[in-house]
């Protein structure tokens, strides 16, 4: 029987097999018989500023959505690594809101620096362990330093102001301070981006965090908080657990410590969690699901519509909550765009994210692939056409092929809940009205979408569409300087522009009078 040892390096493990009789302090080179480089590590949890694994040793197994295989593992948290992680945020805390705001602002920079030092491996991690296509995750990476440099400005500009007295002796002033100890719970779609969200704001405001990422797409965030951390982030600071997450969130969200929530997800779980922390009296961010229209007018250009609104439909393979998904059509033009969209649809390359020239990677787990196969069952049930796709692709992998139906009656699930997935549902309307009526019918409203050559028209669909966020002949939502977030069911704050770090700062009003 061969022995086998194991080895961490920069970006995993080295695992290497020696001859049985070898010991492994006085083994030579000619002894081991095979090498093996692993480029996904293991994650544990860190607390206090220390990597270490669960209290009872658990671990949950990281799946390659590609191949299906197991890739790595992570660790599981228990009570007490929770009660310990609250501890040392409460700790951290009182260190951090102490710190100068341009010292908070240095060490963001500078973990925005090593972010970008380091794009390449995180964006593996993410590829490996999430599907995206490498280039993919290499723009989320860099577009993540971006929001982490944003918010290393916004530290230096969080102002409070002075109120005129009524009275010469008295001077009244509005502080702005942090709320506190902050828990935030961030997803497996987008797993870099959001925890430069969250963290970053955090941080820049001068708030602890305890971080629950997703444990599907563990090693990203990971390599993620170790940047805040060679950056020079204090211990305790920022924590990173990982677990079983309606566990997580009630612990934490319970916690006298915990001052502050910020989640994104699904719009079933964030009303969970909002109730939660109403229960609480702890301030809530909720980035939610959305369900997102684009609105095709008679003179929008059907050939640049589509070829956008292609890409933008099924990057992350349409796992975004503002990914397009009901193109509402001008009867004029209906067959045209859906002619070109279908074209544009059935020329994407899809296949494994590390490979060159993958346009389209699989569905991040077997859940989206057995959904997607429902929906497209009910609509096809219910009328619908289906104009491209439909099915799964390949027998190893959770692959699944970008699909177009039209005519998809209103009472199809399709039409009502998010399909988070390759999926576009495309119909015709006559009139303005009617095109703003099926716009705003669903209780959703984070992204929403419309093309036209007229200034008026559009104009009059950035006052008419109820959305937090509307991108018209485009697709400029996102960037770190604005603000992204939805109304109605989509949830409600900012993760993005000036707004974001308001949440994160509790305002104190000093009234001070002369003896």
């Amino acid at each position: 029987m061969h022995l086998q040892v194991q080895a961490p390096y920069r970006s995993g493990t080295l695992k290497i097999r020696l001859r049985p009789e070898c010991r492994i302090a006085r083994c030579k080179s000619e002894d081991v018989t095979e090498v093996t480089k692993s480029t996904y590590p293991d994650t544990q949890l860190l607390i206090g500023g220390r990597w270490r694994d669960g209290g009872a040793g658990r671990v949950i197994p990281v799946i390659n959505p590609a191949t299906e295989e197991r890739i790595g593992e992570v660790a599981h948290a228990e009570e007490s690594d929770l009660a310990d992680a609250v501890r040392e945020a409460e700790a951290g805390f009182h260190i951090w809101r102490g710190t100068p705001a341009v010292e908070r602002s240095r060490v963001l920079r500078r973990a925005a620096e090593l972010i970008r030092e380091r794009s390449e491996d995180i964006a593996r991690l993410m590829t490996l362990e999430q599907g995206k296509p490498l280039y993919d995750s290499r723009g989320e990476v860099i577009g993540s330093a971006d929001i982490v440099d944003w918010m290393a400005d916004e530290a230096k500009r969080i102002y409070g102001r002075v109120v005129p007295a009524r009275t010469s002796s008295t001077y009244q002033l509005v502080l702005k301070e942090p709320v506190g100890v902050v828990a935030g719970f961030t997803p497996w779609n987008f797993p870099v981006s959001q925890v430069a969200r969250k963290v970053g704001t955090a941080l820049a405001a001068g708030c602890s965090i305890i971080l629950k990422a997703a444990e599907e797409t563990p090693a990203a965030p990971a390599a993620m908080v170790q940047a805040f951390l060679d950056a020079g982030l204090p211990k305790g600071v920022l924590n990173l657990v990982y677990g079983r997450p309606d566990q997580i969130s009630e612990r934490l969200i319970s916690d006298p410590v915990v001052r502050k929530i910020t989640f994104t997800g699904s719009t079933q779980v964030g009303k969970h969690l909002a109730g939660l922390a109403g229960q609480h009296m702890k301030r809530a961010t909720m980035e939610l699901g959305g369900h997102a229209p684009a609105l095709l007018f008679e003179d929008a250009n059907v050939e640049t519509a589509a070829a956008a609104l292609v890409g933008w439909k099924f990057r992350n393979a349409g796992q975004i909550c503002v990914s397009p998904t009901r193109f509402l059509v001008h009867e004029r033009i209906h067959d045209d765009f859906v002619q070109a969209f279908v074209s544009k649809s059935r020329a994407l390359r899809i296949g494994d994210g590390m490979d060159e020239g993958t346009q389209m990677g699989p569905l991040a787990n077997p859940r989206r692939v057995t959904a997607m196969e429902e929906m497209v069952a009910d609509a096809a049930r219910k009328g619908a056409r289906l104009e491209t796709g439909g099915k799964r692709i390949a027998n190893k992998g959770y692959f699944y092929e970008p699909t177009v139906l039209t005519g998809v009656p209103r009472e199809a699930r399709a039409m009502n809940e998010e399909p988070f997935g390759p999926l576009a549902l495309i119909s015709s309307f006559s009139s303005f009205d009617e095109a703003i009526a099926e716009a705003n019918r669903l209780p959703y409203g984070l992204a929403s979408f419309a093309f036209t050559g007229s200034t008026l028209t559009a104009t009059n669909a950035a006052s008419a569409i109820e959305a937090g966020m509307l991108s018209i002949n485009g697709f400029g939502i996102g960037l770190p300087e604005v603000p992204f977030g939805g109304v109605k069911d989509s949830g409600y704050g900012s993760e993005g522009g000036t707004e974001a770090i308001d949440a994160y700062l509790a305002t104190k009003f000093v009234s001070q009078t002369a003896a």
